[in-house]
């Protein structure tokens, strides 16, 4: 059963980074850039999280869930700092001066950082097998990532701090979710997290609210990011880290980049050739190796996921 949980999570993985992997191009579409701003980053940081928020509140009062207890606000806290505001914010900035494939440079990153911030924040440990693939899957990804730039160049400019700044608030942010996940279940993770801060976020939208017109495709991208990014995509996420073990299932990001090309290509016209087919097969192989190797020693409170 154990087994069956954990190829589940890992599955469960998969698909929350599916959604998440379209934020990179929604997000864009959403702000605009410099020369062609549509929406502000704090608008769509705030929006983004009070459109879940709403949304979060329907599903909390339709399901009659109980308050968190006290000790599970501190990790709600951490995520709410980390997934609502931090990595948001800090992309939404970012996107307004570098591509979608730029990002992609730097947040490749995200599956070694959280699978760091596992072992820091949950005690879980691997073999060294599982952190050389971990290494390689990464360093496959950047290579990739780096070609694709190759034309903007890759400098640790002002948005490349912002990514990285981005990358560290949303690995915290995953693995504090997914502490209290077992416990609260993952709906009602993310639900809270963006309740938590509805008192600020909604006024904040309202107060934000455009003036001057904007295209469809802004609006758009963040409906896209509010409902998907910001809450759907947490359902499947959280829920594969507490059953398949968050130092694992974190690895399933290194498709993330991937699937944000693929999504790029009707959203943003970017073209697609053999060579990040070839990179992509390189990169599940690395998550399947490390898959098989990790043998990571989960608390039991993390291990046995329930609702």
């Amino acid at each position: 059963m154990k087994i069956k949980d954990e190829t589940l999570g890992m599955w469960l993985g998969v698909v929350g980074v599916a959604f998440f992997a379209v934020t990179l191009p929604m997000t864009r579409l959403a702000t605009g850039t410099q020369d062609a701003p549509q929406l502000s980053p704090w608008f769509v940081t705030l929006g983004r999280a009070a459109l879940a928020g709403v949304l979060s509140a329907i599903f909390l009062l339709a399901t009659r869930s109980p308050l968190p207890q006290r000790h599970q606000w501190k990790p709600l806290g951490m995520a709410v700092l980390g997934n609502v505001i931090g990595y948001p914010l800090l992309l939404a900035y970012a996107l307004r001066v570098v591509s979608a494939s730029h990002a992609a440079v730097v947040t490749a990153l995200l599956p070694l950082v959280t699978a760091a911030c596992a072992a820091w924040v949950l005690h879980q440990r691997a073999r060294l097998g599982f952190w050389l693939c971990a290494l390689a899957g990464s360093a496959l990804v950047i290579v990739f990532s780096v070609l694709r730039a190759g034309d903007q160049g890759f400098g640790f400019a002002w948005g490349d701090l912002l990514l990285v700044g981005a990358v560290f608030a949303a690995s915290l942010g995953y693995i504090y979710g997914a502490q209290v996940t077992p416990a609260l279940g993952a709906e009602r993770v993310i639900c809270w997290v963006c309740v938590m801060v509805l008192p600020v976020t909604l006024p904040g939208t309202l107060w934000l609210w455009p003036a001057q017109p904007v295209a469809a495709s802004a609006w758009a991208g963040f409906v896209y990011v509010g409902v998907f990014s910001m809450w759907m995509g947490f359902f499947a996420w959280y829920r594969g880290l507490a059953m398949g073990g968050a130092l694992r299932v974190s690895q399933t990001q290194l498709l993330q980049p991937f699937l944000s090309i693929l999504a790029a290509v009707p959203l943003l016209g970017e073209p697609i050739d053999i060579v990040t087919l070839g990179f992509a097969g390189a990169v599940v192989a690395t998550v399947v190796a490390g898959k098989r190797l990790s043998q990571a020693r989960t608390s039991t409170a993390l291990a046995t996921a329930s609702r």
